[in-house]
């Protein structure tokens, strides 16, 4: 599970400069390399008025692999929003695959049960879009809601200098180099993006947002 907070005003009308993200590309080898692992979590400001979220899943794809890597249709990936600051989700928004297709339940309000286990918000507003292959222009699904929906691989965007990390770990090192060497470069992931009006959201001021995989 990644987690963090997102602080935003409705309606603003400038551009934040920072990015939010969690990173994590080795996990426990009952999820490793499926649709369950999660490997980056970025949410940020897109428009002025609409809030990004990213899921990155399957991490560590040679290019070779991407074209066969798959969404596992038993795994759903879901955004958790907390608007209240109480860290337990108020709305969701719900990302299934099922026959080529990403679909896409919410933003919608967290019902049933809540934390590790949940329900899919079937009867919510959905949007959906075609799965893009390896190697395609991006297939961009969106409603009439405003919200825009992207879901295929994508090179991996998280930067990490691991052999250097291990340096400054052993005590070889005190300190990253600038830029140093990009360990993940050549590799990809299996992501999910999507693009919500801060309306669709609600509120003013700080949500507290995470994602989380759910194996059915």
């Amino acid at each position: 599970m990644k987690k963090f907070k997102l602080s935003f005003q409705i309606g603003a009308l400038f551009v934040f400069g920072m990015i939010l993200l969690a990173a994590d590309h080795i996990d426990a080898p009952a999820v490793e390399g499926t649709s369950s692992d999660i490997t980056d979590f970025y949410a940020f400001q897109g428009d002025s008025d609409k809030i990004v979220f990213v899921a990155n899943t399957q991490g560590l794809l040679s290019p070779m692999a991407t074209g066969d890597a798959t969404f596992d249709e038993d795994v759903m990936i879901e955004f958790n929003i907390s608007t209240d600051g109480d860290a337990t989700e108020e709305l969701v928004i719900q990302a299934i695959p099922r026959d080529g297709k990403m679909y896409f339940f919410g933003p919608t309000a967290a019902t049933g049960n809540t934390g590790t286990s949940g329900t899919v918000q079937a009867t919510a507003d959905f949007t959906s879009v075609d799965i893009t292959p390896y190697g395609d222009a991006a297939v961009i699904g969106n409603n009439d809601n405003g919200i825009k929906v992207f879901a295929g691989p994508r090179d991996d965007p998280f930067f990490m200098d691991f052999a250097r990390y291990g340096e400054i770990i052993g005590g070889m090192a005190t300190s990253f180099n600038d830029p140093g060497a990009d360990t993940f470069a050549g590799t990809n992931v299996m992501s999910v993006v999507i693009e919500v009006p801060k309306s669709l959201i609600g509120g003013t001021g700080s949500i507290n947002t995470w994602v989380e995989t759910k194996k059915k």
